[in-house]
């Protein structure tokens, strides 16, 4: 007789992952009913805490954090989560609203649930995730699993380079807060059958948003920082991507990032005729476009590009061995994240109480950050390259200006030969 195999949580629910996603696929138009009983099992539970433990994030209205919990005992807590659940006693808190400050001085809302809403929210998202990756749109890349900004680029990239001439660029204005929540339940119910599963949806969207101590409940929205928000967004969406497919497909070729997307057409005719069908979508939908986000954008003879997805994108004069001419389509980060990378390194090195702390410590905290800012914005690009050394450059000179700071030299250009060495020994990465 043979032992059965031991395996880990982890396996246990991509197992079971696998088994709807392949459900979901043989038959795109099946319902599935029995699905509650999975969000509560031992194995998705601790599979849901381990990935919400390791996005971190802070405590909701109840000031519960995930160090309490451990110290509490997690097992004591994910079996209350399963009790709450299989009693049908679970009620979501709401949501804690907070600011943070965009680049152009805006506020973005940010909602924070509590840790318990967190891991169940994770839990029935392991389970219905891979029944609606079934009918995502190949066009579709943000927030999915095996899909990345740098595929969505590439996408673009090569959109552009097969004589897309025109390019329509789109942001949907206050997408996350103008959704649509009876729509997106009925979307929800195109695949799921299962009442608990909807109702505990439902719950989520119902549970209000405290601010200033009050509770606010809203019928348009979802919370912007819940764990299933951004799956149920691309659920909302996923109805103009198949519309797209169907009456705008032949007009030209989509590249959805969440709420941002962009449309390269070959003729300005044709980019036109898209403009006015993503209205119409989007009219159903109840979304309105951002006026001022929104754009056509002529490619066709380099003097014109967009930024997307922390890139600007522009066609370029190239030349053959044989001297033939051509454009062909490059991609450079745009001056908004160079803006960024600028900020973060001041911020970092130019407060008084940064002279106090080592050069060590300033490059421990920087590096990381150097290399994903390298692995993002770089590119084969000449341009590319030129912007990478300048930050470069500026990364140089901010750490010169601290250590002439921290050694009270008034010339800071006395000691930028010194730093430069001191760097280099150090380690600090460089972008280009």
């Amino acid at each position: 007789m043979n032992a059965k195999r031991l395996t880990t949580p982890q396996e246990k629910v991509r197992e079971l992952q696998e088994k709807l996603g392949h459900a979901a696929k043989t038959n795109r138009k099946r319902k599935f009913h029995a699905l509650y009983d999975k969000v509560y099992r031992t194995d998705v539970l601790q599979e849901a805490w381990r990935r919400v433990r390791s996005k971190k994030g802070a405590a909701g209205i109840d000031k519960q954090t995930l160090q309490d919990i451990e110290a509490m005992g997690v097992q004591e807590f994910l079996l209350a989560c399963q009790k709450a659940l299989r009693e049908g006693s679970y009620r979501p808190h709401p949501v804690r609203r907070e600011y943070i400050p965009k680049r152009d001085g805006r506020m973005r809302p940010l909602g924070i649930p509590t840790v318990r809403d967190r891991v169940i929210q994770m839990a029935t998202k392991i389970v219905i995730e891979p029944i609606f990756e079934a009918n995502f749109k190949e066009c579709s890349y943000g927030f999915r699993p095996q899909r990345s900004t740098k595929q969505a680029l590439e996408r673009v990239r090569r959109a552009c380079n097969r004589k897309g001439n025109w390019v329509v660029d789109v942001d949907i204005q206050g997408y996350f807060d103008n959704i649509n929540q009876e729509k997106l339940m009925k979307l929800v119910a195109v695949r799921i059958s299962d009442r608990r599963i909807l109702k505990l949806i439902r719950k989520w969207l119902k549970a209000g948003v405290m601010e200033e101590g009050k509770v606010r409940h809203t019928e348009l929205g979802i919370p912007q920082g819940g764990v299933i928000s951004p799956l149920l967004a691309n659920i909302y969406l996923n109805y103009f991507d198949t519309l797209w497919q169907k009456y705008g497909a032949s007009l030209g070729e989509l590249t959805r990032f969440a709420d941002d997307f962009v449309i390269v057409c070959k003729t300005r005719k044709e980019a036109v005729r898209a403009i006015r069908i993503i209205k119409a979508i989007m009219a159903r939908l109840e979304l309105t476009l951002h006026p001022t986000k929104s754009r056509l954008v002529g490619m066709w003879d380099g003097k014109e590009g967009f930024d997307f997805l922390g890139m600007h994108h522009r066609k370029t004069r190239e030349q053959t061995s044989t001297g033939k001419v051509y454009y062909t389509t490059k991609q450079w980060l745009t001056k908004k994240a160079e803006c960024h990378i600028r900020e973060v390194v001041k911020e970092r090195l130019a407060p008084p109480f940064a002279r106090v702390k080592s050069l060590e410590s300033h490059i421990e905290y920087l590096n990381p950050k150097i290399r994903g800012w390298r692995n993002y914005y770089s590119t084969p690009h000449t341009r590319s390259k030129r912007k990478m050394a300048d930050l470069d450059w500026y990364i140089v000179q901010a750490f010169t200006r601290w250590y002439a700071k921290k050694t009270k030299k008034r010339r800071y250009l006395s000691v930028w030969p010194k730093v430069e060495e001191m760097l280099c020994k150090q380690g600090l990465l460089k972008l280009a």
